[in-house]
């Protein structure tokens, strides 16, 4: 009677066993989803790849005064505070 007291241990063994083997034996292969997925894989690591290298080769924000400045007019323009014509 030692056994019944790890019934519900087993039972989830067995349980998690013949789902991982219906899993198995419905699933499609590695290779079927690698053929399904290959442009999207590709096209993910291209993207990474670029966005390292400019990354790398791009200066970093701040050390440029007149790029400060390049955005401020458009920042102004939608925060709705365009500058004002001068009076003439």
């Amino acid at each position: 009677m030692e056994l019944l007291k790890y019934k519900y241990h087993i039972l989830a063994g067995l349980t998690l066993a013949a789902v991982l083997y219906s899993l198995t034996i419905i699933s499609p292969s590695f290779l079927s989803i690698l053929t399904y997925f290959w442009p999207l894989l590709l096209s993910t690591v291209v993207f990474l790849f670029a966005g390292v290298f400019f990354g790398k080769t791009s200066s970093p924000p701040g050390s440029d005064p007149a790029s400060e400045m390049a955005g401020e007019g458009l920042l102004d323009y939608v925060a709705g505070q365009p500058e004002l014509a001068p009076d003439t």
